[in-house]
């Protein structure tokens, strides 16, 4: 039976985040403070579907950066597309550089609509893995052949990205990006309500996911991670199941993605491929993979060791990204969150003073 404190334990973790979030980081930090903790939240989301993904369904999603990518793509050309039509311009500044035609792409046009645009950085990215999931999953792939599959879609796409310059900005990507939605993103005050819609769909999501890990559904992912064939014997298809934690995962990396963009103002191959990939399951491992606040938690470090330390080492913090992952696998599979849990049970395990026997008293003519 659960205590009381048990019982609002999880409330109470989750206000806490909230007030963190939405109250004490807009006040103590400065708008380029805040604004760098807007991309780590970003980050943050991501693994909150990494969590779900590898920590409860035992899936090692190594190409995330294809959905984040996805999701940004979609929000970045409704914007560039905004922002052309606000100083009278038919086609995007690079287009207008790099591009052969005066027409708009075919496949650009639909995302001028921002109700399109804005269901695309989730629909687009979740379609993409159920397609891939579907086939994969049906022929058991698993383990470091799925890795190594997500790999190779995450460098497939960024080589595309890459090579079409006319149409996706090439190696630069999406740049210069200037309003959201009617707001100029130069003024702090808007770049502040961005940040507070990243917080937002960050705790609504990680609601969202403790939902999942404690549902049926969260438990029948469980048992397909350890025991797929045992699923399998009582009638449920571990396919389906591991299809729609994928699904989500996605899902949660393309909408992370498209609040990367007013966030930082700019999408790219750079931030798409197998580096960046590895770096989001690195944030998840680090803080541990099975606990979403171990997870977010993670995220946020390494993103920020990530803009503090590249700066000052570039040439070793790729190594150093590399090794933390070996250690995190390696050694504390668990993450830093399992410490927390090795402390707690620790603490709480009884007391018991040790049983000293008495010698049994030996009569003359008695044998022991």
């Amino acid at each position: 039976m659960t205590t009381l404190t048990e019982r609002f334990r999880v409330p109470a973790a989750f206000l806490l985040g909230a007030v963190l979030l939405l109250g004490v980081a807009p006040v103590a930090l400065s708008d380029f403070r805040l604004s760098l903790l807007s991309k780590y939240l970003c980050f943050a989301i991501v693994a909150v579907g990494v969590s779900l993904a590898w920590g409860r369904g035992g899936l090692m999603v190594l190409g995330q950066g294809v959905f984040f990518g996805l999701g940004g793509y979609a929000m970045a050309m409704h914007l560039k597309l905004t922002d052309a039509a606000a100083t009278g311009q038919k086609l995007p500044d690079f287009m207008q550089l790099y591009g052969t035609s005066d027409a708009l792409p075919w496949w650009w046009k639909p995302f001028a609509n921002p109700l399109f645009a804005i269901a695309m950085t989730m629909v687009l990215p979740m379609a993409v893995a159920a397609v891939l999931g579907f086939f994969v999953f049906r022929r058991r792939v698993k383990g470091a052949y799925f890795a190594i599959l997500s790999q190779a879609l995450a460098a497939a796409l960024s080589i595309w990205l890459v090579g079409q310059q006319a149409t996706t900005g090439g190696t630069n990507g999406l740049t210069d990006i200037q309003g959201f939605f009617g707001y100029s993103l130069d003024d702090p005050v808007n770049l502040k309500m961005v940040y507070f819609i990243i917080a937002a769909v960050l705790l609504l999501l990680m609601a969202l996911a403790r939902q999942l890990f404690v549902s049926r559904y969260g438990e029948l992912l469980v048992a397909v991670r350890d025991s797929e064939e045992r699923v399998r014997f009582l009638g449920y298809d571990p396919a389906m199941v591991k299809l729609v934690a994928y699904v989500v995962a996605a899902g949660m990396a393309g909408l992370a993605g498209a609040l990367f963009v007013p966030a930082v103002g700019i999408i790219s191959p750079a931030l798409i491929g197998i580096v960046p990939s590895i770096g989001f399951v690195i944030g998840a491992a680090v803080g541990g993979r099975a606990s979403l606040v171990g997870s977010v938690l993670g995220a946020i470090a390494v993103a920020w060791a990530q803009s503090t330390l590249s700066d000052e080492f570039p040439a070793a913090w790729t190594y150093l990204q590399g090794l933390l992952f070996v250690l995190a696998v390696g050694f504390l599979p668990g993450g830093l969150a399992s410490l927390t849990v090795y402390l707690r049970r620790r603490r709480e395990r009884p007391r018991t003073a040790p049983v000293v026997e008495e010698p049994v008293p030996v009569t003359v003519g008695e044998t022991v």
